[in-house]
């Protein structure tokens, strides 16, 4: 199975929080081949983990330990490379779903998840209004 994650979902695998479980239990249930990921997630994963910092739910020494396996296992995953394309496609998004709040950073996961959508099986994110909005987008969401 090949499946894209946001950031919300990738996260949850190196910090456990709500929803890890359930991630780690489709990781064993199904054989996951390719792993995409948007090349935003590279930055959002540094926001959210020194998020995590500031807010004292980590220090920075595991801050700075997730960071670096993030980075060590960045091999592994299939990063969308972002351009012009990709740009006007999360601008599209923007445009269509902007009364029910569809934000800048989501608008670009999306629009990468949709420039794969044809290799993908399954988009996870744990927002649910991305997930909302990548149903109505036609992807198949958990």
């Amino acid at each position: 199975m090949n499946i894209f994650f946001d950031t919300s979902s990738l996260f949850k695998l190196y910090h456990r929080e709500e929803g890890t479980d359930a991630l780690i239990e489709l990781f064993n249930k199904v054989g996951i081949e390719i792993l995409y990921l948007a090349e935003i997630t590279r930055i959002e994963f540094s926001s959210v983990v020194w998020k995590k910092c500031r807010k004292n739910e980590i220090d920075e020494g595991q801050a700075q330990l997730l960071i670096q396996k993030f980075e060590k296992d960045s091999v592994k995953f299939t990063f969308v490379p972002e351009g012009i394309s990709l740009r006007r496609t999360a601008q599209e998004l923007i445009g269509t779903h902007w009364k029910i709040g569809l934000r800048t950073l989501d608008a670009i996961q999306l629009a990468s998840a949709l420039s794969v959508k044809n290799k993908i099986n399954l988009f996870s994110t744990a927002d649910k209004l991305l997930s909302h909005i990548s149903e109505i987008e036609g992807l198949s969401t958990k």
